[in-house]
């Protein structure tokens, strides 16, 4: 890159106050591209399926087992996409059909349903979550912590960690599927207009992450797909625009209008990398996050997947954190190492579309929108409050007693928490519009159905294991608990919660996205009519890049069935996205990505060294699972439904 195209730092920073006011009157507009042909779309393939006709397997034919010259690639070689191909990663299989479990674990022992079962359709959404659409070439990013593996290899060598890559299995700070994190999102999104022509979707909801990293451009990006808008998935210099596929405009072919959708808030939404509060940071050390956005220089910052905290910490050893080679074809990672190893700070073009969205920013972008409702969702906040309350509820059909209540359980920004903000957690303003919606639908006798960002009951209160710091081991994901030294308390421990939607009998599921994996759990109760299902849905980052289709029905006996499955979106091949899934498979097959059973004993009805028999395993070479959930409705409520729905012909 010629040092002539470098924009002055102090001139960018001050020509970019000015920009930023024209930037967010064009909130709409997307990318230009000068060339003179129109973006074309990628079309997705014919063929459109979910897992219960066929699930992805990755091939275990890779490495040293692909053939006589083949080599296995490791986790910290993960960069290395030239050699993907020649050594087998990234081939899969079809694996057959999936079969959805019956589950009715929440009912009776002795139920079964009736044998000439005619149920009745209610409501038919999809679910999307994680896609973290990400600027490849944003100055601020954790690229260089991914293959350097500092910390794994140091505990390995003196014998404190039986992972030798610990750090470099972390995919969540470099994956090559970054490259085209758009490019996923359109084929999902085809996906499910093709699946819309087949039986019509009411709905969709994206539980969170939309964004990788709070950025505009990452937002902009991620709207404009859903909205059919012409994509330029590249910035600064947008190098590679005209020769890289992961940097060329397209056309993004858009949800199919007859779909709404709505939006959830997750905590990459919000936080520098879904961990550290931006603002707040730049008075506890010497680097400014915000201020690192717009800069023409790399990040260079300590080890923070070490210890989150380290961001605060200005000594020990710092790195530069690099950025993607935009005009590489495998988007290699550039800028990066060590202090010593570069004269001088490494520079970039800096871009003003990078700038860092507050929470407030963020939920306003959604209504700079052509696609429906305007706002997704952040218009219906409660009049009383700002769009950046983040909750809200509504109904997806006027006949039907049925409300969606999406909540914001994301840390919040000033709790002074050192740690990871990736846990769920309720200040008392969302705890008590949570309580006042349930207690509403309760009254109102509705159906109930909370949608939010992060799980519950995934993880231990007590944990017995500790790190090399004396810290208890977690992985940041269960419900917050001040031990750190934060100033805010959660406003209600996760038995208080778990309790609170055990009173409320209309309450179907909870859904959940944030740990990247489709597992669906039972909230069991003794009143089978109290209990509710948590389902969680894995991300459009890692495999299995999947989103859920929901289709809840009505029994002839009058209980609730609600079919999860599983869809794999239609690549074609030769397309972007598909190479976005086979380097999918060939991360999972590199790191040994693990799709184990999660187990949980979090949940009060079980002992904290017990399993918890109501979670049901994922399949494992798939990352997939699809289930029939059973709930018994409360006498009152199957009565309206009779009267609604008095017959089943």
């Amino acid at each position: 890159m010629a040092h002539d195209t470098i924009v002055n730092r102090r001139d960018f920073l001050k020509y970019s106050s000015i920009t930023l006011g024209a930037l967010s009157l064009a909130g709409c507009a997307n990318s230009s591209n000068n060339s003179q042909t129109e973006p074309q779309p990628y079309l997705i393939d014919s063929n459109v399926t979910t897992t219960l006709d066929k699930i992805i397997i990755p091939s275990v034919n890779f490495g040293v087992n692909f053939g006589a010259n083949a080599k296995d690639i490791t986790p910290k070689e993960l960069k290395n996409l030239a050699e993907y191909d020649a050594n087998g990663y990234g081939v899969y299989e079809d694996g057959g059909a999936l079969e959805s479990e019956f589950r009715d674990d929440l009912m009776a022992s002795s139920y079964s349903l009736p044998v000439a079962n005619k149920p009745k359709k209610l409501l038919k959404f999809f679910a999307i979550t994680d896609i973290h659409i990400t600027d490849k070439e944003a100055p601020n990013q954790l690229l260089h912590l991914q293959p350097s593996n500092y910390l794994g290899d140091s505990l390995y060598t003196i014998g404190l960690s039986p992972n030798k890559y610990l750090e470099a299995t972390m995919t969540s700070v470099y994956s090559p599927t970054m490259l085209y994190s758009t490019h996923t999102l359109d084929a999902a999104i085809q996906t499910v207009n093709a699946l819309h022509e087949k039986d019509s979707v009411d709905f969709g909801i994206s539980l969170g992450d939309a964004s990788n990293s709070t950025q505009y451009n990452e937002t902009r990006w991620y709207i404009d797909v859903l909205d059919g808008g012409v994509i330029t998935p590249s910035s600064g210099i947008n190098e590679g625009k005209d020769s890289v596929d992961f940097q060329k405009p397209y056309k993004a072919v858009g949800l199919h209008s007859d779909i709404p959708w709505y939006q959830a808030i997750g905590n990459h939404d919000l936080f520098w990398m879904g961990s550290i509060p931006i603002d707040p940071a730049k008075t506890k050390t010497g680097i400014d996050l915000r201020a690192s956005y717009v800069d023409d220089k790399v990040l260079a910052m300590p080890n923070s997947l070490a210890l989150a905290s380290n961001v605060y910490n200005v000594d020990g050893p710092l790195y530069y954190m690099g950025v993607i080679d935009g005009g590489d074809s495998y988007g290699d990672i550039i800028k990066d190492g060590t202090l010593e190893s570069f004269a001088q700070a490494p520079t970039i073009v800096p871009d003003v579309k990078r700038r860092s969205l507050t929470k407030l920013e963020w939920t306003q972008e959604f209504f700079k929108t052509t696609s429906q409702p305007q706002g997704h969702g952040f218009n219906l906040i409660p009049e009383d409050k700002t769009s950046d309350f983040g909750c809200y509820s509504f109904k997806p059909k006027s006949e039907l007693p049925l409300k969606v209540i999406v909540l914001d359980n994301n840390q919040i920004e000033d709790d002074n928490d050192p740690s990871i903000h990736g846990r769920g957690f309720l200040d008392q303003e969302r705890w008590q519009w949570l309580q006042d919606e349930l207690q509403a639908g309760t009254d109102n006798e509705e159906l109930m159905i909370i949608a939010c960002h992060i799980p519950i009951a995934v993880m231990p209160y007590k944990r017995a294991s500790t790190d090399v710091n004396g810290a208890q081991k977690d992985t940041y994901m269960d419900w917050y608990k001040n031990t750190r030294g934060g100033t805010v308390d959660n406003a209600v421990s996760l038995e208080g919660l778990i309790e609170e939607l055990h009173s409320h009998p209309n309450l179907l599921m909870w859904m959940a996205g944030h740990r990247h994996v489709n597992i669906i759990k039972g909230f069991v109760h003794d009143e089978a009519e109290k209990g509710f299902w948590q389902v969680e849905t894995a991300s459009l980052h890692d495999f299995p890049q999947q989103l859920r289709m929901f289709d809840i029905k009505l029994n002839s006996d009058y209980t609730i069935s609600i079919h999860a499955t599983n869809v794999d979106p239609a690549v074609k091949e030769d397309t972007p996205a598909h190479k976005a899934l086979k380097y999918a498979v060939a991360t999972k097959q590199i790191t040994n990505g693990e799709l184990n059973h999660i187990y949980n004993w979090a949940d009060p009805k079980y002992s904290e060294d017990g399993i918890d028999p109501t979670i049901k395993q994922v399949n494992p070479n798939s990352g997939a699972y699809n289930a029939q959930l059973l709930l018994k409705l409360t006498p009152t409520m199957e009565e309206k439904m009779k009267t609604l729905f008095p017959s089943f012909l």
